[in-house]
C-alpha cells in the first residue's frame, strides 16, 4: 500500500500577463436532435482492486462496475438516464461540469428531492458542451463517492482531435484495511486537514495495470480525478504530452513541460501523447505532487509490434470552442469569497446559523470551515439556507476566491463554466474555461462568468470532507 503525506501545495498552471480579449461564442449543433437513453442501477457489490488474486472489497457501484459505465454522447444530443436506487441510503446523480437545467443537477433539496431507497428517477437534459466530464452522487457525497460511485461521461466533439486511439482513466484512491475492506468514513482529522487521502491508488478501479502502447501511435488520454481529496501531479517519463483540454474545454495544444501535470479532485485534463520510444521499452508514470512521497502510478509498456509510423505526427490542432459566453469585464459586478478555517488556519470563530461560535464549539459539530466569516450550514429539506450571492440572469460577474487557509482547495461551481482570468493578480495570457479551480494556501484567483443559467447552484470545495464540514454553499441566478 502507498502511504503519502497530507500536506498540500500547488504546482498549477502558470499564466503570463496579457489583457483578456472578448471571445466569441461558436456555433454548435442544434440541441436535442438525438436522444441517448440508458439505465443505471446504484447498488452494493464487490470488486478486486488488486486483481483476481487479491482480497475482494465491498463497494457501492453503478451497474456493478467501479468506476461505473462510460457514458458516451455527441455534442448537441439529449441524454436520458434512468437511475434505480438499490443502495441502503438515498442518493442522486450530479453531472459534474455540464451546464444543464437546474432540476437535473442532482443536488438534494437544492435542485431535487433525493432518490429514496428502492425508488427511481429519470435525468433528462440537453448537452451543449463537448469534452470530458463525469457523474457521481451528491448525497452523503464523501462516503458514496468514496465507496466507488462515479463514472466517466464523454461528450464527443463534432470534429475531434485526430489520434490512433482514445483512453479514459478515472483516477481514484481508497483507504483500505488489511482485510481489503474500506475503512470507516468520518472523523474530524480528515475534515480539518487535507481530506480523506487513501492508501491505495487505482486507475479505472485497478492497481498495477500496465499502460500497453505501440511504438509510433498517438493516443488521446482523458484523465478524470474522482478521488475524495487526493491531488495528482503526473509525470510521464520519456514522453512529452500535449495538453489539449482542461475541464472538458479545448485549449491551444502545448507541451506540458517538465513539471507535473496537476489534476485536482473533480478536475479533468485531456492529453495527446505520441509514443516515440522503441518496441519493448517501459517507462514510469509517476505521481509526484507530494514530492517527498512520489510513487509510480503505472508503467508505459511498449509492445514488440512493428511501429505504426516512423516519426511523430505534427502538433495536434486546437478543437472548436464550446459555446461558453465571455463576460463583459468592464461592467462586471465583483464579489469576494474568503475561504477560512481548518487546522492551522488561524480562525478563532465564525457565525453558524446566526450565532457566533468559537472554533472548538464548531468542531464539536463537525463544522470547521467558513466563507467570509460564516460557516455554511448543510442544505436541508426544510431549510436550504441563504445564497452566498444573488445574481441577475444574464449579468456578468468576477468572483475573487481567496484561500486564507493552510490547505489547497479545488473550488467547483455547478451550472456554469467560468473563465479563470488571473492568479494572485497576474492575468493569464488567455483565460481558461473551467468548472473546478485549485487554489493554493494564501493564494487568490479571479474567475469571470455570465450568470446565464437560472436556479440555485451549488458552489463548494471538491475535497469532499471540506464540503461536508462548512465549505459548501450556493449562488442564486434569476
Amino acid at each position: 500500500m502507498i502511504k503519502l503525506s497530507r500536506r498540500s501545495f500547488l504546482n498549477g498552471l502558470a499564466g503570463t500577463t496579457a489583457a483578456a480579449a472578448l471571445m466569441s461564442v461558436p456555433n454548435v449543433p442544434a440541441l436535442g436532435a438525438v436522444s441517448k437513453v440508458t439505465s443505471i442501477i446504484a447498488k452494493p457489490g464487490t470488486t478486486g482492486l488488486f486483481g483476481a488474486d487479491g482480497n475482494m472489497t465491498d463497494v457501492w457501484a453503478y451497474g456493478g462496475e467501479v468506476p461505473g459505465p462510460v457514458l458516451r454522447v455527441k455534442q448537441g444530443e439529449t441524454l436520458k438516464v434512468d437511475l434505480q436506487n438499490e443502495l441502503p441510503q438515498k442518493t442522486t446523480i450530479h453531472w459534474h461540469g455540464l451546464r444543464i437545467k437546474n432540476e437535473m443537477d442532482g443536488v438534494p433539496f437544492l435542485t431535487q428531492k433525493p432518490v429514496g431507497i428502492g425508488q427511481r428517477f429519470t435525468y433528462d437534459f440537453n448537452i451543449q458542451d463537448a469534452g470530458t466530464y463525469w457523474y457521481h452522487p451528491h448525497v452523503n457525497t464523501s462516503e458514496q463517492v468514496g465507496r466507488g460511485l462515479h463514472g466517466a461521461l464523454i461528450v464527443e466533439e463534432q470534429d475531434p482531435v485526430q489520434v490512433d486511439r482514445e483512453v479514459v482513466w478515472v483516477l481514484d484512491d481508497w483507504r483500505i484495511q488489511k482485510d481489503g475492506a474500506i475503512a470507516p468514513f468520518g472523523g474530524l482529522h480528515d475534515a480539518a486537514h487535507a481530506g480523506r487521502y487513501g492508501n491505495v491508488v487505482t486507475i479505472n478501479g485497478k492497481t498495477g495495470t500496465p499502460f500497453k502502447v505501440r511504438s509510433g501511435e498517438r493516443i488521446r488520454l482523458r484523465l478524470i480525478n474522482a478521488a475524495n481529496a487526493r491531488i495528482f501531479g503526473l509525470e510521464f517519463e520519456g514522453h512529452e504530452p500535449w495538453r489539449i483540454a482542461i475541464d472538458g474545454h479545448p485549449v491551444t495544444p502545448a507541451k506540458t513541460g517538465t513539471g507535473p501535470i496537476v489534476i485536482a479532485p473533480g478536475g479533468r485534463i485531456d492529453l495527446v501523447i505520441d509514443m516515440t520510444a522503441k518496441a519493448g521499452e517501459t517507462f514510469k508514470i509517476r505521481d509526484r505532487y507530494h514530492n517527498r512521497f512520489a510513487y509510480t502510478l503505472a508503467l508505459i509498456a511498449y509492445s514488440d509490434q512493428k511501429p505504426i509510423r516512423s516519426k511523430p505526427l505534427e502538433a495536434p490542432k486546437k478543437m472548436a470552442a464550446n459555446p461558453v459566453p465571455f463576460p463583459q469585464l468592464g461592467s462586471a459586478e465583483r464579489h469576494e469569497m474568503i475561504f477560512q478555517g481548518g487546522a492551522m488556519g488561524g480562525l478563532r470563530g465564525a457565525t453558524y446559523k446566526g450565532k457566533e461560535m468559537g472554533l472548538r464549539e464548531l468542531a464539536r459539530m463537525g463544522m470547521v470551515w467558513a466563507v467570509n466569516g460564516e460557516v455554511i450550514p448543510p442544505i436541508e429539506e426544510d431549510d436550504i439556507g441563504k445564497p452566498m450571492v444573488s445574481l441577475k440572469k444574464g449579468s456578468s460577474h468576477i468572483l475573487r476566491w481567496r484561500n486564507d487557509t493552510a490547505f489547497a482547495h479545488p473550488i467547483h461551481m455547478h451550472g456554469h463554466s467560468f473563465h479563470l482570468i488571473s492568479r494572485n493578480g497576474t492575468k493569464l495570457f488567455a483565460p481558461l474555461i473551467m468548472d473546478t479551480v485549485l487554489i493554493a494556501p494564501k493564494e487568490y484567483v479571479d474567475v469571470a462568468f455570465v450568470a446565464d443559467n437560472p436556479g440555485d447552484w451549488a458552489l463548494h470545495c471538491h475535497i469532499l470532507e471540506h464540503a461536508k464540514s462548512g465549505m459548501m454553499g450556493f449562488v442564486r441566478v434569476g
